[in-house]
């Protein structure tokens, strides 16, 4: 009995030792001047992370935990407001009025970190950031052991500059996100598709390179060139919303 229980035990921290080691971290930071609410949502076969979303507030940053093999697209959500019946409680990225996702999609336009993580350590895991359906706010992604893994924020906020056909306007009248042309119009051209479905025929127009400008380590549309893909190996993500110029070394969680 006594060496069934310990066998029992051993297969207990083998197993456990091995999730361990597997696992990736997100750390997901809140430099913004007001509070937001991250969410995830996982590509099919893949897990959700923890629960889908939270409340972050300004100045805070929480650590999840995600499988080695995961992919998936994480985003922030603003101006939130939940408790009523409305079924949209946020002004940017809301995923039905939920605070936690639990697998929806937020509603764009959103800043999207885009992960595929590769659980063989010898190979890259691959990022980006996309603005291909538009713009909230300003993210950075980070890791401690390589500056060239890097992917900083902006310079300057699109909100501040959006045109006026793209923008997306609050209760009080006040621009909170910029669509991407695509979402704006669902016209072929801008949305890379049918006749324009290539890189030949897809090419930047007057609105993506508003994007590009004010962030140049994202993609501004889907055929951006080169493109602004990072490919890495590492174990720990800092994923900053609104962050400083300056590239940041993973805080305590």
């Amino acid at each position: 009995m006594k060496a069934t229980s310990l066998s029992v035990l051993s297969i207990a921290f083998f197993l456990l030792g091995n999730a361990i080691v597997k696992a990736c971290n997100f750390h997901i930071s809140n430099k913004c001047p007001y509070p937001i609410w991250p969410a995830n949502a996982a590509n099919e076969g893949h897990p959700v992370l923890a629960n889908g979303g939270f409340y972050l507030p300004p100045g805070e940053q929480k650590k999840i935990q995600a499988p080695a093999d995961w992919v998936g697209r994480i985003w922030a959500r603003t101006g939130c407001k939940f408790g009523s019946d409305k079924n949209h409680a946020c002004e940017t990225g809301d995923c039905g009025g939920k605070l936690m996702c639990n697998g929806l999609i937020g509603a764009p336009p959103t800043t999207l970190v885009q992960v595929a993580l590769q659980p063989d350590k010898s190979k890259p895991s691959f990022y980006d950031v996309s603005l291909v359906d538009g713009y909230n706010i300003p993210v950075s992604v980070t890791i401690p052991s390589s500056s060239k893994c890097y992917i900083g924020g902006c310079k300057m906020d699109i909100n501040d500059c959006c045109p006026q056909e793209l923008a997306v306007l609050n209760d009080k009248g006040e621009v909170v996100a910029c669509k991407s042309a695509c979402l704006a119009f669902d016209n072929d051209k801008f949305c890379c598709r049918n006749a324009y479905g290539t890189p030949s025929k897809c090419k930047p127009t007057v609105y993506s390179k508003i994007f590009k400008e004010a962030c140049p380590s994202y993609y501004s549309y889907a055929f951006d060139n080169p493109p602004p893909l990072v490919n890495c190996v590492s174990d720990d993500y800092l994923i900053t919303f609104c962050p400083s110029t300056r590239v940041s070394e993973i805080e305590s969680a």
